[in-house]
């Protein structure tokens, strides 16, 4: 038993140290670059190749193959790739997920130019490069792990490193160059996986699809280790490595036994499971960039062209009417990544699980094989298996509420890949497995015929996800999460709504998929095609279901019609593109053809010729951006016995607010003389409120009053922890000590969305507006979300902030600072709050345009709203604040009027 262990030992050690390379090569990139590379595995699949295609098919000795694919090909695929592809976007300073989206382009490329290059049969020829005997490889990963981490402590390179990560524009303002310090992150992180793929080939199956999902299943040691410690992400692969090894002794009975006996053999990817769905998620940043998912212009008449694409094979006969039956199937499982992340703005690499369920539950429920349910006809079957497969979106719906970016991509990839170990690959669920078409429908054609009606229901739901205030809350969630949950959107329920309609579809199109070829191929749904499919709907518009269909056309059309690999190459370019070119190919093609379409800038001679020549031309151009707003002031109403309306006032004849020109001083707004007295605002009051980030204490012992009828003002330098009281307040961040009450009530626990629907709404320093809508439709999401859901309050808000003129029906996108504070503000307003937060809300702002806000403000406090602002112009807060308090190290210093503190305030304040 001694020597079964020892042996045991020895090989679990053996397939650790190679995890163990692969979690080094992660994290020293990570370190370096900041990018999770999931191209890793793909990486080490190119190098085992090359090495083989050295040795075995050139005849060139060991050595010479070794040296030239790990001292020269390995690092030179990690240079190229950051010189071409990850600098152009770290420079731009794009969101950490188009460099995902780019990672996993560069996977699906060298996945598809191995295919193509090297075929995809599996080989078992792969040259040893160390003996079985696995201390060679120990002493290589433990002396790897300890050089990096004394050349990070100790060495000027390490310090330059760990600039780099924490702030690269800071680490080049200080003479450090972040190019030089990536470039060697990414040779070096290339180096180890290619390593790691030579030393795995020879003991497992080298193909292009299999050793690169190996490899990336242990990406689940760097993943504990928290992307930074090598020691831990080293004990981590050994543990694991030999704990894998030393269950394989074990054989258990039961109706249990396969599944027990897969997880013995698949710890790594039980590890990779609870490292993503359990452990504190690793990055926070938005799930996609806005540009990756921004509405996707379709060409004139491009729905008619795909229509009559789609109608061609019903006059295809044969093998070409056969693989035509894969696309509608496949389209369908697209439009659940449209849902999920063209909609939703969610990452989601696990689509395939979903669709691959959805075939595994047809083919169970019509072979009468599914538990404690009798045989039924496929068409039910199919009903069926949607039904139960939706419900399972919140596997990756639920950790989506509190994971975003690189950490839900993790999550979602672990779901994938533990569903593919644990069901697809297990004979105890598909042996024996066959699956028909339905009744009636048994002949391509007719089957096709079919497969276009499951379209056509697919499209029709994926549309009405987009209309409404359904399509408008899941726009404005993609747009800005935190805007959108402060705007009153339930954004955790809406999140779920995305990953199980996407559930759904996909379990749809799997099953099609399924039917069409007869068969349940578990082949056809694993992980690696699930990256593949993320890929090709995003580089063809996310949000387009046109671009989805077109995906699913490309993908099929490609593969059947030219060597296998050639749509995996091809979308593998688009991707790495993305940060290029990210509202897709028509979008860089379209343009494009605007520039090359643009007329020349004329002279101011070249102008006048014109005016001459055409004195009636159209010279006056669009109307500027409108500029401001006047409204009456509350002084006047006070005296006048009469209070404003709450809120924004109706779009009546004694109503008026400035015009579409732009003038500030246009018109005048008169307050409607019958409005009816709204009921008083209720206190806002923080009591011995304490936040803090980590162990750094941000707020400390924070008791303020937020009293209705008057504006409150905070000042202070940056850093006192302004912000940080607004999150408190407005429910983003939950304080450690101390309460929240609104009146008296204890909303400390509550989050944002039901602060906002309790009346609480607020602006952001940094604008929260959503791009993708209209300025009307962000205004809507508002009213559709808020305190009062009154559909007529949109028009009231709009036409009290002066953007009810044609700048209503513009999109967000690219719009003047200023108007879109306005915006911000009219669609906070458009809810009925009854206390508003305002973050900066001058920050952008012209004399003019402040003036107008100051008014718009004192109106509303007339009214009887409680304000609460954070400002760093003081001459702002003197003539807007009733009582202001002076915040300094996170503790409130001074209160009172502001003539009384505002001297003492001034000496602290810096200039935003």
């Amino acid at each position: 038993m001694s020597s079964l262990t020892y042996d045991l030992t020895l090989a679990g050690l053996s397939v650790g140290s190679a995890a163990a390379l692969t979690g080094i090569g992660l994290v020293v990139t990570y370190r370096a670059t900041g990018v999770l590379n999931f191209a890793h595995g793909a990486i080490a699949m190119v190098c085992a190749y090359a090495l083989r295609q050295c040795v075995v098919e050139w005849g060139w000795p060991l050595w010479a193959g070794a040296t030239v694919t790990l001292l020269i090909l390995a690092p030179g695929i990690g240079m190229l790739l950051e010189r071409f592809v990850f600098r152009p976007l770290s420079v731009l300073g794009s969101d950490p997920a188009q460099t995902l989206v780019a990672s996993i382009g560069v996977f699906v490329l060298l996945v598809g130019g191995a295919a193509l290059l090297w075929g995809q049969g599996a080989r078992d020829d792969a040259p040893e490069l160390v003996s079985a005997d696995p201390w060679g490889q120990l002493a290589v990963a433990l002396l790897l792990a300890a050089g990096v981490g004394a050349v990070i402590r100790w060495t000027r390179f390490g310090r330059e490193l760990r600039a780099v990560v924490d702030d690269r524009q800071l680490a080049v303002l200080g003479g450090i160059d972040a190019d030089r310090v990536a470039a060697a992150g990414w040779a070096f992180g290339s180096f180890t996986a290619g390593l790691t793929g030579v030393l795995l080939a020879p003991y497992v199956r080298l193909d292009p699809y299999g050793l690169p999902l190996l490899v990336m299943e242990v990406v689940a040691v760097a993943v504990v280790a928290r992307m930074r410690s090598l020691p831990v992400a080293v004990v981590t692969a050994l543990a694991i490595g030999v704990a894998q090894s030393q269950l394989t002794r074990l054989h258990p009975s039961g109706w249990g036994a396969p599944l027990l006996q897969a997880v013995s053999t698949n710890l790594f990817v039980v590890a990779l499971l609870i490292a993503a769905l359990a452990l504190p998620s690793v990055g926070t940043r938005d799930a996609l960039p806005r540009t990756a998912t921004a509405r996707v212009p379709t060409p004139p008449g491009a729905w008619i062209v795909a229509i009559v694409l789609f109608l061609l094979p019903l006059g295809f006969a044969g093998s070409d009417l056969h693989t035509s039956v894969q696309v509608p199937a496949l389209g369908v499982v697209l439009l659940s990544l449209v849902v999920v992340t063209g909609r939703g703005g969610q990452i989601s690499l696990g689509q395939a699980a979903y669709a691959g369920l959805g075939a595994l539950f047809t083919a169970l429920l019509a072979a009468g094989r599914f538990p404690g349910l009798p045989r039924l006809p496929e068409l039910a079957a199919l009903a069926l298996a949607v039904v139960l497969v939706a419900p399972l979106g919140l596997l990756t719906g639920w950790p989506a509420i509190s994971r975003r970016g690189l950490a839900l991509a993790l999550a979602t990839f672990a779901v994938g890949v533990g569903v593919s170990r644990f069901v697809f690959a297990q004979p105890y669920a598909i042996s024996g497995l066959s699956l028909g078409r339905p009744a009636g429908f048994e002949g391509d054609r007719a089957y096709y015929v079919l497969e276009l009606v499951l379209l056509a229901a697919a499209l029709l739901a994926t549309w009405l996800l987009r209309r409404g205030r359904t399509g408008r809350a899941l726009a404005a969630m993609r747009d800005h999460e935190s805007g959108a949950s402060a705007a009153g959107v339930q954004v955790p329920s809406l999140k779920l709504l995305a990953f199980v309609s996407g559930a759904a579809l996909a379990a749809l199109g799997g099953g099609m998929l399924g039917m069409g070829l007869r068969a349940f191929d578990p082949a056809a749904y694993d992980p690696v095609r699930g990256l593949l499919w993320f890929a090709a709907v995003v580089v063809l518009g996310a949000d387009s279901t046109l671009g989805a269909l077109a995906a699913a056309a490309l993908l099929v059309g490609l593969d059947a019609g030219a060597r296998g690999g050639v749509a995996a190459a091809l979308i593998g370019v688009l991707a790495v593109l993305v940060g290029r070119f990210p509202g897709g190919p028509y979008e860089a093609v379209r343009t494009a053809a605007g520039r090359l379409r643009r007329r020349p800038t004329l002279t101011e001679l070249g102008t006048q010729v014109r005016r001459r020549l055409r004195p009636t031309g159209g010279e006056a151009g669009p109307r500027p951006a409108l500029a401001g707003v006047t409204v009456s002031t509350t002084t006047r109403a006070a005296a006048d016995g009469v209070r404003p309306p709450q809120g924004p006032p109706a779009p009546d004849d004694e109503t008026r607010t400035g015009g579409a020109d732009g003038n500030p001083n246009a018109a005048e707004g008169r307050v409607h003389p019958h409005a009816p007295a709204p009921a008083p605002a209720p206190t806002l009051t923080t009591h011995h409120l304490q936040a803090r980030y980590d162990n750094f204490t941000v707020l400390e012992d924070i008791t303020l009053t937020v009293p209705p009828g008057h504006i409150t003002a905070i000042v202070g330098p940056n850093g006192a922890g302004k912000t940080t009281l607004f999150h408190c307040l407005a429910g983003t961040h939950r304080p450690a000590q101390g309460q929240v009450r609104l009146g008296p009530r204890d909303i400390t626990h509550l989050p944002a969305h039901a602060r906002t629907r309790l009346g609480i709404a607020r602006t952001f320093q940094q604008l929260a507006v959503f791009p993708s809508l209209t300025v009307a439709e962000n205004v809507r999401v508002g009213a559709e979300q808020g305190r009062v859901q009154d559909p007529s309050a949109v028009e009231r808000a709009l036409r009290l902030l002066t953007l009810d003129g044609p700048v209503r029906s513009l999109p967000a996108a690219g719009l003047p600072t200023g108007t879109l504070r306005r915006v911000e503000l009219a669609r906070a307003l458009a809810g009925g709050p009854r206390v508003l937060l305002l973050d900066e809300p001058a920050a952008g702002l012209d004399t003019a345009e402040v003036g107008a806000l100051t008014r718009v403000l004192k109106a509303l406090a007339a009214d009887g709203m409680a304000l609460l602002v954070v400002e760093h112009d003081l001459d702002l807060v003197a003539d807007l604040a009733d009582t202001v308090h002076v915040m300094t190290a996170g503790r409130i210093v001074a209160s009172g009027p502001p003539d009384r503190v505002l001297d003492a305030a001034g000496t602290q304040e810096t200039p935003a």
